[in-house]
């Protein structure tokens, strides 16, 4: 309540009883009590407990119902008015979209399959730059080491784990859909 002296008298919630089975909203019934607010009528009612409340006379007429439509048979097209042609919602509809062919781009193949020797893979300490961040081996062991080949201008990887971590669209696509 917005105005202390204004406080729930027995003849303010008979009121409010009256007003809200009369089917007022709670903001009309603040306005009508004067002094409070909707959110102190809508307190009111819930811990008196009221529920049932007297329909609207505008609500209460039912609503007409939409026509059924018989599958097969579309609605005529609206005609164009003479101010242009007739919006609709049409370009919110889903398009179908063909699937274009993949394209298939060929990566360099790499020379041969990349080894690295233990003696050339590198600790957390020993990583510079310009070397390859593939881990190799489990983290937990205190043999884990990184890769350490020579990594591509920008990247983390080299050449060969490079290709391994970033892979082209069209074959994940193809992947997802074999799995």
């Amino acid at each position: 309540m917005t105005d202390p002296s204004q406080s729930w008298s027995d003849e303010r919630v008979e009121l409010l009883r009256k007003l809200w089975s009369d089917g007022l909203s709670a903001s009309q019934i603040a306005a009508e009590l004067g002094g409070i607010t909707r959110n102190a009528v809508i307190g009111k009612v819930h811990r008196l407990g009221l529920s049932g409340r007297a329909k609207s006379t505008a609500s209460s007429a039912p609503r007409p119902r939409k026509p059924v439509r018989q599958p097969g048979v579309t609605a005529p097209a609206p005609a164009a008015t003479a101010s242009g042609p007739m919006r609709t919602n049409a370009a919110l509809a889903p398009q179908p979209v063909a699937e274009a062919a993949p394209v298939l781009v060929r990566l360099p193949q790499p020379r041969e399959d990349v080894v690295i020797p233990m003696s050339e893979r590198v600790t957390i300490m020993e990583l510079r730059e310009s070397m390859c961040r593939w881990p190799m081996g489990d983290p937990t062991t205190p043999e884990f080491r990184f890769c350490g080949a020579r990594s591509e201008l920008g990247m983390p990887y080299c050449s060969h784990h490079a290709r391994i971590a970033y892979q082209p669209v069209a074959d994940r696509r193809r992947d997802r859909k074999r799995a």
